[in-house]
């Protein structure tokens, strides 16, 4: 069985006679006969009806025509990677980064991507890391950054470094030692990404920790952007959590304290793409670009940490 013959076969199915099939396929009657002819011969069954004005597909053609139409597009699929990994002039890449992608200046990423294939259009999708992984496993996003633990099965997950996360405060009283889960229960609390709640990768680690001890975490107030929860930081309405990249940059409001956990917490920041799903150039390249920019960034900022 070649891929000439399915071809011919597909294109008789779809027109209804050969002399249709080989004007589509820029060839001639008898020749678009014989291929399917011998694909008859080949596979020991008829896959039309001769005789009428049309051809008429038997039972074992209508079977055969999903499996033809599969392999057929696998082939060209692959003609078109094939030109697209040497060439990478078009199409689209479909990428998730971190909620909090500007503190980890993702913004250079595209930057990069897009200078050097300026005709590759990008979208950048920016989500909580559960959702990232929940995307990546339905196809949604072809890769992308994320935080661990994610639940999604399925998925080849590549760790690039580690986080430090700190509890950070704006009261009078604030901590100036590392603090336990225990003074984070007791704490007022503001938690960010309100929509993703307790499967955010983040606060899972710290609910996991909070029940092992036979405590609860109920935070007072949940909002969606990590700004918003620093906003209300600073002016000592409550307490949160965030990494030490997001504690160390500019953005991050003065008059607030941040600290360790005792028994140190760490976001791990890792590369994630469907096992085993064919991945394009396009996401390849970023994929690529993405380790490279956040590993050669690893020492500028001290809370960072090679995955372990």
């Amino acid at each position: 069985m070649t891929l000439t013959q399915l071809k011919a076969f597909l294109a008789a199915l779809e027109c209804g006679s050969f002399t249709a099939a080989a004007i589509e396929l820029d060839t001639t009657q008898a020749s678009v006969s014989e291929l399917v002819a011998r694909l008859e011969r080949e596979l020991g069954v008829r896959l039309f009806s001769r005789g009428g004005r049309r051809l008429a597909p038997t039972e074992a053609a209508t079977a055969l025509r999903a499996h033809a139409e599969q392999a057929v597009s696998a082939i060209d699929n692959g003609i078109e990677t094939m030109r697209a990994l040497h060439s990478l002039e078009g199409g689209t890449c479909t990428f998730g980064v971190l909620r909090n992608a500007a503190y980890y200046d993702l913004a250079d990423l595209v930057e990069r991507f897009h200078a050097q294939h300026p005709g590759v259009r990008v979208r950048l999708v920016g989500i909580n890391s559960a959702l990232v992984a929940r995307s990546i496993a339905a196809g949604e996003i072809e890769a992308g950054l994320l935080v661990l633990p994610v639940d999604e099965t399925g998925l080849r997950i590549t760790p690039l470094f580690r986080d430090e996360v700190l509890f950070v405060s704006g009261r009078p009283d604030a901590p100036t030692a590392p603090v336990s889960i225990a003074d984070v229960a007791a704490a007022k609390l503001v938690l960010y990404d309100a929509y993703a709640g307790w499967t955010d990768p983040t606060r899972r680690q710290l609910l996991e920790r909070a029940r092992l001890e036979g405590l609860s975490l109920d935070p007072a107030i949940e909002v969606e952007n990590v700004e918003t929860a620093l906003g209300l930081v600073a002016s000592g309405a409550a307490d949160t959590i965030v990494s030490r990249t997001i504690a160390e940059s500019a953005r991050f409001p003065a008059g607030v304290t941040a600290v360790p956990f005792a028994d140190p917490v760490y976001d791990t920041i890792a590369l994630a793409h469907r096992d085993g799903a064919y991945l394009s150039p396009a996401a390849r390249r970023m994929a690529t670009l993405a380790e490279q920019l956040l590993r050669t960034r690893l020492d500028a900022h001290p809370g960072r940490l090679p995955a372990s």
